[in-house]
Order: structure tokens, then sequence, then C-alpha cells
């Protein structure tokens, strides 16, 4: 084998694992954004239940009136 053949190997080889590289990072980026945009929706979704947790203890800021059977 020739310098040139090996120089050209070793090119073809550093192509190949670039080109992997790139599509490992692409699917790493789209996963990181799905999970991004999960973390933001369940954020929301807490803060709906805390609103209702806090409309419904000011709500019961009144005693409950006994019941009938006393």
């Amino acid at each position: 084998m020739t310098a040139l053949e090996s120089l050209l190997t070793r090119i073809d080889a550093l192509e190949m694992r670039v080109a992997h590289q790139d599509r490992a990072i692409e699917d790493l980026n789209s996963t990181i954004t799905a999970q991004w945009k999960e973390i933001e929706s369940l954020n929301r979704q807490i803060e709906r239940v805390g609103d209702q947790v806090q409309e419904m203890a000011a709500g019961s800021a009144e005693p409950e009136p006994p019941p009938p059977h006393y």
C-alpha cells in the first residue's frame, strides 16, 4: 500500500466517523428538544395544580359546619 492509498484510507475512515458523529449529535439534539418541551408542559401542569390547591385552601378558610347528625 502506498502512502497515498494509506492517506486516502485514513481520510475515508475519518469522514465516516464524522458522519456518524453528526448523526448522533442530531439524534441527541432532537431528544433534548423533546424532553425540554415535556419539561415545560409538566411545569405548566404543576403551576395549575398549585393554583388549584391555593384556591381550595383559600376557600376553606371558614370552618365546616358540623354534620347534620349532631
